[in-house]
């Protein structure tokens, strides 16, 4: 009559399944929306929602989106483009591709990190000492920003050095580094002045609304060649809180009157700086001395070499000014200390390359512990045990949403070796003389199992902030795998070993 299962080996197999529904595998098809770009979010269309078709036409796959709109674009006339998700059916008139980030549907719950499917990185720090509440006020107006500014796959989060250094480190995945230099290495402190004097700064204080995405107050509105080059300017419109308008009113009260043949304006301007540069200057009509008003247009322009690509940087400085105004300046001036950009590319191939060296290993292990034991039972179970180790660790970094990177690739990999090592020694201990019972062997055995649990655990605390805490997913998922090993993976292996011996 067989044995019943002990309560050891339950655990492991309810830890098993659970690490299964947390990964939760997938084989749905179509292309998933990664981001959506400002000027799309009148639309309704939403990050996260799959696309299935578009104009009727099916979409299984990203290549398949993609080989649409090369085909579609580009057109000088307005298409209509109907696109249907799981959930929602948006219409767009347009004549270029729409501007929204596409990648593939993750099959997986794991959550990939920027090693391995590209983007950049920043590693940021204030120009002075920060506490944890002040870096927290800043990641929250940082990523305020860059959400207003479009970048919505991004993650930022507090990290540290070993000599108490506060860092900011931001991830966007599948992006570029250039808006993270525009929008992070400056500390986007907008003020309008007239003479020494300012009326308003960027932020909710006296900013109420800023007009975005709607033509009626915001938009290109001519573009001329000059010198060689085309020059597109831009206007919207900004609404101002009370306090700000009582301040423009009392400050244009006194000022003088200019008569021109273009109309008549005060005898100064509303000068706009960004950053204490000046960036523009507008003149005020007569009308508004003294005036509280809460309706203020603001200008500007870009340049390029033809025609598209002014219009391109024109709505790229309106797109940077609208949210600094919008979020307010930065509470520090922020300094890059590191950015790296990394190819998805050499992502997709790390993680290909990993698996084949890992299937390498898994077969070379294998081959070894049957030849020194002779014990096909023994052996399986020794590889199964590992692979039950890696399923827990992707199911827990999936549970708490843990962004695998290299680091934390190389703390598996390093949690695999140590659980070989580990239940080869429970192995050697089982096979060792009778002079004592295959119970207390199996004791003496996981004594040492847990000693070395506690050694590993505090060499591997301190890096949690070495590093500037790049090297925290390597402790991460490596206390995980260690952890799980010593309170239900070697417990389980020991009880199956006494099994497969008495």
């Amino acid at each position: 009559m067989a044995k019943k299962l002990s309560i050891k080996i339950w655990i492991l197999i309810i830890a098993l399944a659970l690490s299964v529904l947390a990964i939760r595998p997938t084989f749905e098809s179509g292309a998933l929306i990664k981001s959506v770009d400002s000027s799309l979010v009148d639309s309704g269309i939403k990050s996260g929602e799959i696309i299935k078709f578009v104009n009727s036409n099916q979409i299984k796959t990203l290549e398949d989106y993609s080989s649409l709109m090369n085909q579609l674009f580009p057109s000088t006339n307005l298409i209509k483009l109907t696109i249907q998700t799981k959930s929602s059916q948006y219409i767009l008139y347009t004549n270029e591709t729409p501007r929204i980030t596409i990648g593939k549907i993750p099959h997986t719950r794991i959550k990939m990190g920027l090693d391995l499917q590209g983007g950049a990185r920043a590693i940021v720090r204030a120009d002075k000492p920060l506490s944890s509440s002040d870096l927290q006020d800043l990641i929250s107006v940082t990523r305020n920003r860059l959400n207003v500014y479009g970048l919505s796959d991004v993650s930022l989060r507090a990290i540290s050095d070993l000599s108490g250094n506060n860092y900011m480190l931001i991830e966007v995945a599948g992006a570029t580094p250039k808006d993270l230099e525009e929008l992070i290495s400056k500390q986007g402190k907008f003020e309008a002045k007239i003479g020494n004097k300012t009326v308003f700064v960027g932020g909710h204080e006296d900013i109420t609304s800023v007009c975005r995405n709607d033509a009626s107050c915001a938009g290109i509105e001519q573009c001329t060649t000059n010198s060689g080059q085309d020059i597109c300017t831009f206007r919207f419109v900004v609404y101002l809180s009370e306090a700000a308008a009582k301040r423009h009113a009392a400050i244009t009260a006194n000022l003088g009157v200019n008569y021109t043949e273009y109309g008549t304006y005060l005898d100064k301007k509303l000068d706009l700086y960004l950053d204490d540069k000046l960036v523009d200057s507008l003149l005020i009509s007569e009308g508004l001395k003294g005036q509280e008003t809460t309706v203020i247009q603001i200008q500007g322009s870009g340049a390029g070499a033809d025609r598209n690509s002014a219009i391109e940087n024109a709505n790229e400085e309106m797109k940077q000014l609208q949210t600094v105004l919008i979020t307010g300046s930065l509470p520090y001036k922020l300094e890059i200390v590191k950015l790296d950009t990394i190819s998805p590319t050499l992502g997709e191939k790390f993680v290909y390359y990993l698996f084949f060296a890992g299937l390498v290993a898994f077969i070379a292990v294998s081959l070894i512990i049957f030849i020194r034991y002779r014990k096909v039972k023994s052996s399986l179970a020794l590889l199964l045990t590992s692979f039950s180790e890696v399923l827990i660790i992707l199911g827990i970094a999936s549970l708490i949403n843990w962004n695998l990177d290299l680091p934390s690739i190389a703390g598996i990999l390093a949690t695999i070796g140590t659980g070989v090592d580990q239940q080869i020694v429970i192995l050697d201990e089982s096979h060792l003389g009778k002079l004592t019972s295959i119970k207390e062997r199996l004791k003496r055995a996981l004594f040492i199992i847990v000693s070395a649990y506690f050694t590993s655990l505090a060499s591997l605390m301190p890096l949690f902030w070495a590093g500037g805490g790049l090297l925290k997913g390597f402790a991460i998922t490596t206390l995980i795998g260690i952890t799980s090993g010593v309170l239900i993976t070697r417990p389980a292996f020991a009880d199956i070993i006494k099994r497969i011996e008495g």
